[in-house]
């Protein structure tokens, strides 16, 4: 059984820094995309940014130069370096990750076929 779960989650203040973990078991994702989305109060969820097999990057405009997305094949696990957050940054963050072998970056929920339960991040102001 695949799961996804992740970790690092928490309460900060503007300006502060968090870094959340996604470890993946039940299969290895090393030749798969896998992607961070978060949904706010109210609001849909949103991609945030996502890592290809190759390692290739994207994001989305509104945490651009202040995320960084990255992985640790041998861990089976995706990171999200959060620096400089805002308040608007306040949102539940899901990690994901496609079951397509040598996959690039995906922006669309229905592209991803394994999703974690999520984890709060909270920025006061």
């Amino acid at each position: 059984q695949v799961q996804l779960v992740e970790s690092g989650g928490g309460l900060v203040q503007a300006g502060g820094s968090l870094r959340l973990s996604c470890e993946a078991s039940g299969r290895t994702f090393r030749d798969q995309a896998m992607g961070w989305f978060r949904q706010a109060p109210g609001k849909e969820r949103n991609f945030v940014a996502g890592i290809a097999w190759s390692r290739s990057t994207d994001y989305a405009d509104s945490v651009k130069g202040r995320f960084t997305i990255s992985r640790d094949n041998a861990k089976n696990t995706v990171y999200l370096q959060m620096n400089s957050l805002k308040p608007e940054d306040t949102a539940v963050y899901y990690c994901a990750a496609d079951a397509t072998i040598n996959s690039y970056t995906r922006r669309e929920e229905y592209e991803y076929d394994y999703w974690g339960q999520g984890t709060q991040v909270t920025v006061s102001s």
